[in-house]
């Protein structure tokens, strides 16, 4: 357990130079677009409020202060105040904490669709290598990977929600029912990419000289496969976890807005088109550390199944 705990140390501290980088792609983000003033002023601004923005935002100091400034405000939770027409004045914090739950718990359920199908059918088709099975599988998966999230999403809508009637078409309007198709949409294109590890990694298990000796002693098949194939072949998903995490909260911005679902993602796009930066800003940021703590979590579980990462 010593050895876990010292590895879990070193993850964490090589965590926070990637984190400090998050933190600087996003501060110089409200650079790229030239004055930063721009973007936080109403339009046909004077100059005199152009100097007073400059002065209540800190934009007449140099970037190395600004930065350290923005820091200093992060380390205290302060994310800034919105901009937007509609939510001036509010505090960026409280907007994504309104949203945040939202995206969680749509991210959550689209996991839990992407390994409940992705894991079992990998399974599938590698106990049935190069059987008509197998290859509806990877017929699937290629399909499955290959269809764009937007489009799924409206494909769904149209056969689930139009057509058949079985299913809200967008937002919360029916309760827990209304999450069902948007994370379908996000799970679907994830599971593809799941069904596909765990079939190469499954393949390659059940042909390691351990699983003929097992055989060779007349344990039961179905033993060998769930008990010890199993268990060993589904690392390389676990490691994958943190990019599963990635996928998500980038196909949870195209989803959340193709369903109206009130998250994050559909904060950023609302955000966009009323050109309020603070809360984009804020969103981007949000949304980076949860990728980079997934990784970490994902290190973490892969050095917790297999001790020998612990060692290396």
């Amino acid at each position: 357990m010593a050895d876990l705990v010292a590895y879990i140390l070193r993850k964490v501290i090589l965590a926070i130079p990637v984190v400090l980088l998050a933190t600087l792609i996003v501060f110089l983000m409200l650079f790229m677009t030239g004055d930063p003033i721009n973007v936080l002023s109403p339009p046909h601004a004077s100059v005199e409020q152009l100097d007073a923005l400059r002065e209540k935002y800190g934009l007449n100091e140099p970037v190395y202060v600004q930065y350290g400034l923005f820091l200093w405000q992060l380390l205290h939770g302060d994310l800034g105040v919105s901009v937007g027409f509609f939510t001036r004045d509010l505090e960026v914090g409280d907007l994504i904490a309104d949203r945040l739950p939202r995206t969680l718990e749509l991210m959550a359920i689209g996991l839990t669709i992407s390994y409940s199908i992705g894991i079992p059918l990998g399974i599938f088709s590698a106990l049935r290598h190069n059987s008509l099975g197998d290859r509806s599988v990877m017929v699937f998966t290629l399909l499955a990977y290959a269809m764009p999230s937007f489009w799924l999403g409206i494909l769904f809508m149209w056969l689930f929600a139009v057509e058949l009637s079985w299913l809200p078409i967008e937002g919360t309007t029916g309760g827990f029912a209304s999450i069902i198709l948007p994370a379908m949409t996000l799970g679907i294109g994830n599971a593809a990419l799941t069904t596909r590890m765990m079939r190469s990694s499954m393949l390659e298990v059940i042909r390691q000289d351990y699983i003929t000796q097992l055989r060779s002693r007349g344990l039961p098949e179905r033993e060998i496969i769930y008990k010890h194939a199993v268990k060993n072949a589904i690392l390389p998903v676990i490691t994958v976890i943190g990019l599963d995490i990635g996928w998500f909260v980038a196909g949870s911005v195209v989803v959340e807005t193709v369903f109206s679902w009130p998250g994050i993602g559909r904060l950023i796009t609302d955000s966009i088109s009323n050109a309020d930066f603070p809360v984009v800003r804020g969103c981007i940021l949000v949304l980076a550390l949860f990728v980079i703590a997934g990784n970490l979590v994902a290190d973490i579980l892969y050095a917790y199944v297999d001790p020998r990462v612990r060692l290396g």
